[in-house]
């Protein structure tokens, strides 16, 4: 496993006013693993993203990246493991906007120490060649297209060659060809490289590049399934919506 939770519970508010989002959930992603999650709006699915990935502390259970526990850790450990072993792919990009290209790709590394070196450099620009970036390295990100940023957004999340990378609704902001383009490469870093993936969507189409759907619901996983068909997703998100209705 190379991310995993147990017994996860998160709450919001005291009392009356509480909140859960996440009631008692166990799961794990093993390595070369592309995960889709999946609910109706509100089930858990984005929390339980953020968790995983250290962003927010569960109420109570616990988190582990590969055997490290990472549930008690404080904010610099947690900022320290983050730069290298998780990759984040977002629907926003969030690519530094005075950077070009380049300096979006060695940010990792430029901010947990000196720099790549010899093998990351080579990485980066193994990367680069296979995502088709070669002549963008020195645009910044107003100059690309919103398909390039996501291309140099995924390239920067498997710079450092992490344990996972967390996708959150990362073909939210394309047209519908560039987010087969984007899905497509990250199925690609799951299937030829043997990288993890955990992707947050509402959409059945990029559910469907997943090879595991995990679907929640109030706060519960309720389905976990093998790769299935768009048709098939939205016949069981329509289900789990006539059931929270």
């Amino acid at each position: 496993m190379v991310a995993r939770v147990a017994h996860l519970g998160k709450h919001y508010g005291e009392g009356a006013q509480r909140v859960t989002a996440l009631d008692g959930v166990s799961m794990g992603i093993r390595r070369g693993q592309f995960t889709a999650i999946m609910g109706p709006s509100g089930s858990g699915k984005s929390t339980l993203m953020h968790v995983m990935a250290g962003l927010d502390t569960p109420s109570e259970g616990r988190v582990w990246i590969g055997d490290d526990e990472i549930t008690g850790l404080g904010d610099a450990a947690l900022t320290r493991l983050r730069r290298r072993r998780i990759g984040f792919v977002f629907q926003s990009f969030n690519l530094v906007p005075t950077l070009d290209v380049m300096g979006n790709l060695r940010l990792p590394f430029e901010l947990g120490g000196p720099g790549p070196d010899a093998q990351e450099r080579e990485r980066i620009d193994s990367l680069v060649q296979a995502l088709g970036l070669g002549d963008r390295l020195r645009h910044r990100p107003h100059q690309l297209s919103g398909g390039q940023q996501q291309r140099v957004a995924i390239a920067r999340a498997l710079a450092t060659a992490p344990d996972i990378v967390f996708a959150d609704e990362p073909t939210g902001a394309l047209d519908s060809r560039t987010g087969r383009e984007v899905l497509g490469l990250l199925r690609s870093a799951s299937t030829r490289s043997g990288q993890s993936i955990a992707m947050v969507t509402h959409d059945p189409i990029a559910a469907s590049h997943a090879d595991r759907i995990l679907f929640l619901a109030d706060g519960r996983i309720v389905a976990d399934h093998r790769a299935m068909s768009p048709e098939q997703i939205s016949e069981t998100m329509l289900n789990l919506e006539r059931l929270a209705a």
